[in-house]
């Protein structure tokens, strides 16, 4: 399968942010580890008295109370040490599940939050559902991580370090054969797993898009139902999800595989520490309980040995799972506050474009050399072709990109030196196609100026001429509007969003054709609303039906990336084959004259 792009992975940046989250509890974390290594420490000792038990039994007289006294208290010292592992155990487990689901959380938190500070463009260019995977991935990632280095890897290595010192004490052949097994198995899994890394960064990759495949689809499926592609949603899921399939396909094979010749290593092992302890016994070097503490110490090892492999490929695959966030983590921003930025003033809301260059990375400039001066309180509408540049406009005006050249100015301040935060929070914009949040109604208006007081939203809910729709819902402002607003009719949303731009009390208000999901009635109602709402603010508003700005002060018409026309509705209608009057001309034909000679639907002559 061909890679579109290779990744580089790297333990040492995804232990960087384990560690940077586990260190605000160091106390807990010291009290699972310390358990650990505890209970694992007494499971290495008590074999040793097993030992001890079974070289009494040798040589001893079974009729002979004194050795069963021995025996008993043998026995208790051995009761004593499971006591003791299992007090640690409880310990361990419970300062554990105090502290990962708290640094899963916090792991959780800060991947959000990074994913917030991240710029316009990089949500335009990326799936939500990857994007939302890859974060759920991380904390998910730790919890395996630590998971594993608790359960799994610190006890193991733990074990075996007793257990190697305990066989070198007895006799350094047995030691040494241990070891050199121990070394080979573990070098082995080491350089499996590194080598299994591609493919496990393969997987992550191909599982965050088939999770963005299938979030695209449901999040269109009114388009997918109305153009029947049903069938070709399938197919496009089906090949995203083989493609995953072959990939995890290949790892548990290999894994079998690995297995396999695991298992021959286990055998090997037993035979050969058996087998020398046998011609040990016979010099005399070690005794009967001896091969006690071997075979205790083979099943504890081999037991632990043998899920070793698993559990470190799992780690490493944990280590890709977050490596797909972290890198979204460190991904450069687009648009970042300069050191020390101002914090902006804007009383007045004048606006100035000086010398503004601005294109995409990818393709043609989109403003060249671009001139506007806005005066304060005056209204304005941006109209001409599409493409013209003028949705871009907005955008730079609220930083979501920021210029190439010039400068963008608000009340004689650059807005590229204050921060993001009190540019946007000083402009109020109604989108074309409002996009509202799964919460209720009043949450969603209350967004607008989150301090608000009920009665502050009902207020603006009555002035955007939402409130008697809303009051018609069975739990009125607590009603829910479903993902993205999909409960509520276009026009519906265009309200509460207008009531949101309302609550904000901005002083600029950008409207990209706030009125278009609108009917007629509707319409009247918002436009006497947003005339309220545009009353003592600068306005900029794109607009697609020339009959909507026939009132604003100034009319803008962008052309090339530039200012082609500037000047009111009558002005500009009156200048011969100039661009405004060819598009009044085109529009004009859908409308006619009303008592006042303003232009109005012809669909509404008979009040249709």
């Amino acid at each position: 399968m061909p890679e579109k792009k290779k990744r580089k992975f790297a333990v040492g940046p995804v232990l960087r942010v384990f560690w940077t989250h586990m260190r605000p509890y160091p106390l807990t974390l010291s009290i699972a580890l310390g358990g650990a290594v505890l209970s694992v420490v007494v499971d290495v000792i008590t074999p040793l008295y097993y030992k001890r038990f079974f070289d009494v039994i040798a040589g001893a007289v079974p009729s002979d109370d004194l050795i069963a006294h021995m025996l008993i208290g043998i026995m208790l010292t051995i009761l004593g040490f499971k006591f003791l592992g299992w007090a640690c155990r409880r310990s361990s487990n419970y300062a554990y599940s105090y502290a990962e689901p708290h640094i899963m959380n916090d792991l959780s938190q800060t991947a959000f939050s990074a994913l917030l500070e991240h710029s316009y463009g990089y949500f335009v260019g990326n799936f939500t559902g990857s994007v939302v995977r890859r974060i759920t991935r991380l904390s998910r990632a730790f919890e395996q991580f630590f998971d594993n280095i608790l359960f799994n890897i610190l006890p193991l290595l733990v074990s075996l370090g007793g257990i190697i010192i305990v066989l070198f004490l007895r006799n350094r052949l047995l030691g040494g054969v241990f070891l050199a097994w121990a070394i080979t198995i573990i070098g082995l899994q080491f350089a499996i797993a590194k080598w299994k890394m591609v493919y496990s960064l393969r997987a992550a990759a191909k599982d965050s898009e088939s999770t963005g495949v299938l979030s695209d689809s449901i999040g269109n499926d009114t388009t997918i139902k109305l153009f029947t592609g049903e069938n070709a949603e399938r197919s496009l899921f089906k090949k995203v999800s083989d493609e995953l399939a072959q990939l995890r396909f290949f790892s548990w094979r290999f894994d079998e595989y690995v297995n396999g010749v695991q298992g021959l290593l286990m055998i090997s092992i037993e035979f050969i520490l058996v087998y020398t302890g046998i011609h040990l016994w016979q010099q005399g070097a070690i005794t009967v309980g001896d091969f006690a503490l071997i075979q205790s110490y083979l099943v504890a090892a081999i037991g632990q040995l043998w899920n070793f492999g698993s559990n470190l490929r799992r780690m490493y695959e944990a280590f890709a799972d977050a490596t797909e966030m972290i890198d979204v983590m460190n991904l450069p921003r687009e648009i970042v506050d300069v050191p020390n930025a101002d914090t902006l003033a804007a009383h007045d809301g004048k606006i100035e474009f000086k010398q503004v260059q601005f294109g995409f990375a990818d393709g043609a400039p989109v403003l060249s050399d671009f001139n506007l001066a806005i005066r304060p309180h005056q209204s304005i509408a941006l109209v001409g072709p599409s493409g013209a540049g003028k949705s871009t406009i907005t955008k730079l005006i609220l930083r979501f990109y920021d210029v190439t050249g010039g400068s963008i100015e608000i009340d004689g301040q650059d807005i590229a030196t204050v921060t993001q935060d009190s540019l946007r929070a000083s402009i109020a914009f109604v989108p074309q196609e409002p996009i509202l949040f799964h919460r209720t109604l009043m949450e969603n208006i209350r967004y607008g100026r989150r301090t608000a007081t009920d009665q502050e939203v009902i207020e603006a809910a009555k002035q955007a001429h939402c409130y008697d729709f809303i009051m018609r819902t069975k739990d009125g402002f607590e009603t829910f509007v479903g993902e993205r607003g999909i409960k509520l009719s276009g026009g519906e949303r265009q309200r509460v969003a207008i009531a949101r731009a309302i609550l904000k009390d901005a002083p600029i208000l950008i409207l990209d054709e706030a009125t278009s999901s609108l009917d007629s009635e509707s319409e009247a109602l918002i436009q006497d609303a947003l005339e309220k709402l545009m009353n003592g603010k600068t306005v900029i508003a794109i607009a697609h039906r020339l009959s909507t700005v026939m009132k604003m002060d100034r009319i803008i018409v962008v052309e090339g990336g530039k200012v082609a026309m500037d000047g009111t509705h009558d002005e500009l209608v009156r200048h011969e084959g100039g661009l405004y009057q060819k598009l009044w001309d085109i529009q004009a034909g859908g409308f006619l004259s009303n008592d006042s000679g303003e232009p109005v639907p012809a669909e509404d002559e008979d009040g249709g």
